[in-house]
């Protein structure tokens, strides 16, 4: 008979992973990076389609009046944004969920801009609270630190 030396860590390693895919905290995780993944990267492409909205009406006159491009171009950078910001949380949750909510404030802000879009900003509030659970929940099952792209080596 031939014994492999890691068979045992190996199996232990399969019961780890199944017990924290049934564990409640794990799931929420899940829930949440899918969720933070899927919903920036459709709403950024939908930036240059408008096919669920048309964006252009989510942005405060007062900021896109001193840009050097139509608030339909801003949108495009906007869309870039949103792209990204998903992908971040897919690869990296840890930073991708700050990075979410950073922008999530940002669009909070622009919409108390806006008069009669409170409700949008209400939202978005709640939004922003769910990716700061999701960056909280990742602390615990994405491994890196937050920042180790950047992290210096010693």
């Amino acid at each position: 008979m031939v014994t492999i030396g890691n068979h045992r860590s190996l199996v232990e390693g399969q019961r780890s992973a199944r017990a924290q895919r049934s564990d409640a905290a794990y799931q929420a995780f899940a829930i949440l990076r899918t969720a933070f993944t899927v919903a920036p990267i459709i709403f950024g492409l939908d930036k240059f389609t408008n096919v669920l909205v048309q964006w252009d009406h989510y942005l405060a006159p007062v900021l896109s009046r001193p840009l050097p491009v139509t608030p339909h171009q801003a949108m495009y950078a906007v869309g870039v944004i949103e792209v990204v910001a998903g992908l971040i949380v897919a690869l990296h949750p840890r930073l991708g969920a700050l990075v979410v909510a950073v922008w999530l404030g940002g669009i909070i802000v622009n919409l108390l801009l806006i008069p009669g879009f409170y409700d949008v900003a209400l939202r978005d509030f709640g939004l922003l609270l769910a990716a700061a659970a999701l960056q909280r929940l990742a602390s615990r099952y994405d491994p890196r630190p937050t920042f180790w792209p950047l992290r210096r080596r010693d």
